[in-house]
Order: structure tokens, then sequence, then C-alpha cells
């Protein structure tokens, strides 16, 4: 049985984003034509009716490595902190034309760890990014955050800094598995940072999950999502624990130092989860993000809206609707060619068929689902066709429904078949 509601960051066998999209990850699509690299964000008119989803930063300093994170991260912190910080401002100036004029709504600092950020260098990077970047309409400013960081005087610095959301990676509320798992926190300090960020103002927090935890049994996972309910926060993200190849804790499976979960117990834990936060009035607008209403991450949403973006710093990633650029996954090799002023990005053409298949993955995977008459508008009679030709095999086999005259959302049976449901209706030519 194959299901897609591992993270955006981790694995599937289709097409995987990162929640940060500082990684991403192809397992299907056909040889997209590369393009030579260019500062100058052209192609065509097409650009100029496009409206960017917002601007990501990508922070890659950690304390430590968790021992199932394959993201692009360092330890380099003291040594190259400040020097990266102003290279993510040059790196802002040199790309800032590829927004062509358009507002700039959402504002997401991810990582890595951007809580790691001494708030002296927080704070240079937002004026920097202000004084190059128009960002007095800014609706969402998010800071992703760990635990253990949330200290009363880091709390208090946000709100003037203009930050209004804060995601919290709290992974579990067990001790032991925090522990195994390489994180450094407790489940007391996530409690405390839930308290610490309520008062200094922040009324927008999420906490992201991992169930299919080594260790973890159904009772202890359905434990966690309660405690994380009792904190109320706004929004909850949980996602499937992935083995990534060269990780620690993949070596440690390997190795026979750890069990894997089975799938159907994994599965077991992604029905309670829905099961407890819709009961506690979660909304679940994305296979792996509930939110209360009014509480939908509106960087991320854009994200799955098939919006564009500005990915900024190393590893980070951008998207125009047919381009996407991609920086290196290297500190220095980032930082020297920012410097020497230079964009770092490389780039690639997306087809026809990647945009398509992107567009019906990524549709999917939300509660709004795949709007047929714009896939006919955006790719054409014979895209349509295939489409809802295909979506009515699962329509009669229960995972797929149409809602609002004209859209294709998965069921809850569907869900937990969505990999294959997906593959189905990726275009076959």
């Amino acid at each position: 049985m194959n299901c897609c509601f591992c993270s955006l960051n981790q694995r599937a066998k289709l097409v995987i984003f990162t929640v940060n999209h500082n990684i991403i990850k192809k397992k299907i699509f056909n040889n997209p034509k590369k393009i030579e690299k260019t500062g100058r964000g052209d192609h065509g008119n097409l650009y100029l009716c496009l409206v960017m989803a917002g601007v990501y930063v990508h922070i890659p300093f950690c304390a430590s490595r968790c021992s199932y994170c394959d993201f692009f991260s360092t330890l380099r912190l003291a040594e190259a902190g400040a020097e990266y910080v102003e290279a993510l401002v040059t790196e802002a100036r040199l790309r800032r034309g590829e927004l062509r004029g358009a507002t700039v709504k959402t504002l997401y600092l991810g990582g890595g760890t951007p809580s790691q950020l001494p708030v002296e260098l927080l704070e240079r990077l937002v004026e920097g990014l202000s004084a190059v970047l128009d960002l007095t309409t800014l609706e969402e400013f998010t800071i992703e955050a760990n635990p253990d960081d949330v200290t009363p005087a880091w709390c208090a610095a946000l709100p003037r800094l203009g930050v209004n959301r804060v995601s919290m990676g709290v992974q579990s509320f067990e001790d032991p598995i925090l522990r195994l798992i390489g994180r450094r926190h407790t489940a007391r300090q996530a409690v405390e940072a839930v308290a610490n960020l309520r008062t200094a103002g922040i009324d927008n927090i999420s906490i992201d999950l991992i169930f299919g935890l080594p260790g973890q049994t159904l009772s202890s996972w359905t434990d966690s999502v309660r405690q994380a309910i009792a904190l109320h926060p706004q929004h909850i993200s949980a996602y499937g624990l992935t083995y990534e190849e060269g990780t620690r804790l993949w070596h440690q499976r390997e190795g026979g130092e750890v069990v894997e979960v089975p799938e159907e117990q994994c599965l077991e834990m992604y029905r309670i989860l829905v099961d407890e936060l819709q009961a506690a009035g979660y909304e679940h607008y994305e296979i792996s993000n509930f939110a209360l209403s009014g509480y939908y991450s509106r960087h991320n949403s854009s994200y799955w809206d098939d919006t564009p973006y500005l990915g900024l710093g190393a590893a980070a990633h951008s998207y125009d609707g047919v381009l996407r650029r991609y920086n290196p996954h290297d500190l220095r090799q980032y930082i020297d060619k920012i410097m020497a002023g230079e964009v770092a990005c490389e780039q690639e053409e997306l087809t026809r068929r990647d945009r398509y298949d992107e567009r019906v993955m990524l549709g999917l995977r939300t509660a709004r689902g795949v709007d047929a008459e714009r896939l006919r508008q955006d790719f054409g009679e014979q895209a349509w066709c295939y489409f809802t030709r295909e979506a009515e095999k699962h329509i009669a086999a229960g995972n797929l429904r149409l809602i609002d005259g004209g859209r294709y959302v998965l069921t809850r049976d569907g869900i937990m078949l969505s990999d294959a449901v997906i593959r189905d209706l990726m275009w076959d030519e």
C-alpha cells in the first residue's frame, strides 16, 4: 500500500518538494530542458502576468544534526553567520527584478534552524531585506524555530521585526524518542516555548509532529497528538518518517539498532491524527497540514496552488511558473558567488508535461483539489480528457469525489492510496 502523507520534504514516488522548498527531488519527469545561467529572470511575456507567492529565505545553520534529516544544513554559524546574512541581502538585491514589481505578501525563514541565528543577525537580515524589497504589505512573516531556542528574550524580538507566525519543530512529546532522533529539546521545553511565544504576542503558532518514529506506539502517538492539541496551536503539521539514505537514522536501521515501524501501523497513526485533529476543530486542508479556521499557512498554500515564489540562500529554490531556479548546496560556493556580484542559481525549464503533473500532484494534496476546467484552459483539451477519464475510475472506486461542480478531491480512503491515485492521473501521452 502506498501513502502520500509523508512530508513535502520527504519521499514519495512522484515529485517531492520540501516544505521550505530548499530541496526538490524529481523521480519521474523526463529531462527538463536545461537553460543557461542568467540573473535576468527573463522568460518572455509570461513572467509579466505572474504574481509571486512570496519570498523564502533559507537559513542553513543548526546547532546539531537530527538523525533523520537530509536537508542542506551546516554547523558553521559562528564562522559564517554574518557573512551569510550579508550574502542573503546581496542576493535579494541582485534578484529583486524577478519579482517584476509584484507585492510581497509572505516571507518565510526556513532551515536548517533559523532560530539559531542571533537576534542581532536576524535584525540585520530583516533590515537588509526591507531596504531591498518592499515588505510593507506583508500579510504573513513566518520563522521556523526549535523549542529550546524559543526563550523569552528571543520571542520579545519577534514582534518588532514584523514576525507574526512561528513554526516550531516539536516532532514528539516523548523525551526518549526525542533523544533517539537527536532533537535538542524536551517535551517540557516545547510546552514552555508555546507559552513564551504567547506572552510575546505571537498568536499564530504552528507545531510539527512526526509519526512512524522508532519506538513509537499507537498509544504514545495518540498522546503526542493530544498534547499538541492541548497547547491550542493555530496550525499543526504531521509527517511520516522517512529513512533517507545516508542519514544517521538510516545507518541505525541498516545496522539493526532501530526497527522501522510497519506501514500498516503508520497508516493507523495517520487515521488517529486525522480523527483527533478534526474532532478538536482543525480543518484538514492539505494531506499533512491542519489548521483552525483562518490559519492556513498562506506561504505554503501558495506553493500548493502553483503560484510562483522567490527563494534566497544556499540550496533555496525559486519558481516562476515555467522556470525552476536552484542555488548550490554549498555554503562557501554560494557566498563567494553572490559576493562577487553574480547570481548563484542555475535553472531548468519545466516541460508542459512537468507542469501538468505538478499541478495534479500538488492539487490533490489539498482539500481544494484539482480544478478540471483550469486544467483544460492551461493544458488543452487532450490533457483535460485524459485527466477526467482516469479520474472516473477512481471516483467509481471511492478514491476521488467531485465538489463545486468541477474540482476533484481525494476521499479519506483515497488519501491512503494517494500515491497510486496521483500516479494514474499523471499525463501518459
